[in-house]
């Protein structure tokens, strides 16, 4: 069982232990959606295991973008009680991704890919950025860090 899958069971378990009814329901979600993720890998003859932690991680940002939308909507419509359920669903969500990563060791991060890659310019953003992606991926929000990169390289 990949490390994501694993989280994601050890806080199902954990919910209903305790009886967390919303957490265990958003919980629940979660692993549904992921369920019918595994089943179109296995459909389209790609993935005999289901989809990928990248692949979990990508859901679960998707899920988390949607609720954030949500939540500005209802705010904008004066359903506060509602905003604060897409609220804890989003903790519910951050709390199975990867820590994100603090400038400090995103900092730390760029310098270590533009030294293994020998990247002398910006011409090397792509190869820089690429790589970064493979290592960091769900830790780091690459918008922001493509700015530090072309910095670093500059």
């Amino acid at each position: 069982m990949s490390a994501m899958r694993s989280r994601i069971a050890a806080a199902l378990r954990a919910a209903g232990e305790r009886n967390e009814t919303a957490r265990l329901a958003m919980l629940r979600l979660i692993d549904a959606t992921i369920a019918d993720k595994d089943r179109e890998a296995r459909s389209a003859g790609g993935r005999p295991d289901g989809v990928s932690d990248d692949d979990i991680q990508s859901v679960l940002d998707r899920m988390i973008q949607h609720r954030q939308e949500s939540v500005v909507g209802y705010e904008e419509q004066g359903r506060f009680e509602l905003a604060d359920e897409e609220r804890a669903e989003i903790e519910v969500l951050l709390e199975l991704l990867p820590k994100k990563m603090d400038s400090d060791e995103i900092a730390s991060a760029i310098d270590k890919v533009v030294r293994e890659t020998k990247a002398r310019g910006i011409r090397d953003k792509g190869r820089v950025m690429g790589r970064l992606k493979e290592e960091y991926r769900g830790r780091m929000d690459f918008r922001k860090v493509g700015g530090m990169v072309v910095e670093r390289l500059q």
